[in-house]
């Protein structure tokens, strides 16, 4: 046996429940962890839960929860995707990929809203929810009335238009040996040159400058410095905010601990001058608006998170904004509450 062999067969016995009791190393998994881990859901209804969803239910759901990245009727916003129509692109050079004119099972869209959505915010959703919002997608698709209803007893009788537009991936068997050699590992080609720039496909940063030192901050003046302590005594305001704030803590961190991701760090923002976080590389736009005097205040904070990219013409942030105005003085009051 060799030692590569002895390596793999120690670590299998270690890995079974009678070496883990006797050296301590992990657990049987109890059930509600698998059923957790466990939420995959394929083409023939297979894991499924019960319940149901309208189309009409499903556009509410819809406009609270995935409008403000895929837009009301599912148009999707700036480079968020396009989740109806496109069904005559497909033999395009450029087709339209989605929900209506491409996936071929239902199981595709259930399975990932359920598991992965709303951004920032996944898995956070009930079962009628995401019945009710793969109705309305399909409404959005013209593929059903507006009467509609979702269920798991009426999931596997939906058949999507791209159903037979797949084929069985049979390249393993009928094609493999005819591609796989031994692997070139240096001298592989006579020549090497640049065929397409990143830019070209809309995927090159923009042109980032140095966050200057950060700066010293006078006093908020005192209509700021009121506004932020009526936002921050309301707790039910706060608590409404921490629910909005799942919307931005995928890009950012607020509190002890907090660090830069691809967003800043949001301690103290309210009531301080843009573009001093320390260690954070902004956009141009955003230094621009610092350089002219921009501060956080509550009324321009509203305006930026209500439209980024009318506010802010060039930032990096790609979230398409809060709709309603409560959220908007919800997120403020979230934000008010930690301070630097």
């Amino acid at each position: 046996m060799s030692k590569y062999l002895k390596v793999a067969t120690a670590l299998v016995l270690l890995g079974s429940p009678a070496f883990a009791d006797g050296f301590g190393l992990g657990r049987v998994a109890l059930p509600e962890e698998i059923a957790a881990w466990d939420l995959d859901v394929s083409p023939d209804g297979t894991g499924l839960p019960p319940g149901s969803g309208d189309v009409l239910t499903g556009e509410e759901v819809f406009a609270d929860k995935c409008a403000v990245c895929h837009g009301d009727f599912a148009e999707g916003v700036d480079n968020w995707p396009k989740l109806a129509g496109g069904w005559d692109t497909l033999a395009d050079d450029d087709p339209l990929k989605t929900v209506g004119s491409y996936w071929p099972y239902l199981s595709t869209s259930w399975d990932y809203i359920n598991r992965s959505m709303p951004f920032g915010d996944a898995q956070s959703l009930t079962a009628d929810e995401v019945y009710a919002i793969v109705a309305y997608i399909l409404y959005s698709n013209d593929l059903v009335d507006e009467d509609f209803v979702l269920s798991d007893e009426t999931f596997t009788a939906f058949e999507m238009p791209n159903q037979d537009g797949f084929i069985i991936d049979d390249r393993i068997e009928t094609e493999y040996s005819q591609w796989v050699r031994e692997p070139c590992m240096e001298n592989c080609k006579d020549s090497v040159e640049v065929t397409m720039r990143a830019m070209v496909l809309d995927v090159t940063p923009q042109e980032e400058v140095e966050a200057s030192a950060p700066v010293a901050a006078a006093a908020p003046a005192p209509a700021v410095a009121e506004a932020v302590q009526v936002v921050a005594l309301d707790p039910a305001l706060i608590e409404q905010g921490e629910k909005v704030f799942r919307k931005c803590k995928a890009c950012h961190q607020i509190g002890d601990g907090a660090k830069n991701r691809s967003g800043p760090i949001l301690t103290g923002i309210l009531g301080s001058p843009a573009g001093v976080v320390e260690g954070f590389r902004y956009s141009k736009a955003l230094m621009e608006m610092a350089e002219d005097g921009l501060v956080w205040d509550e009324e321009s904070l509203h305006a930026f998170l209500a439209r980024p990219k009318s506010f802010m013409k060039g930032t990096k942030m790609t979230f398409a904004g809060l709709r309603s105005e409560d959220d908007l003085d919800a997120i403020t009051a979230y934000l008010a509450s930690f301070a630097e």
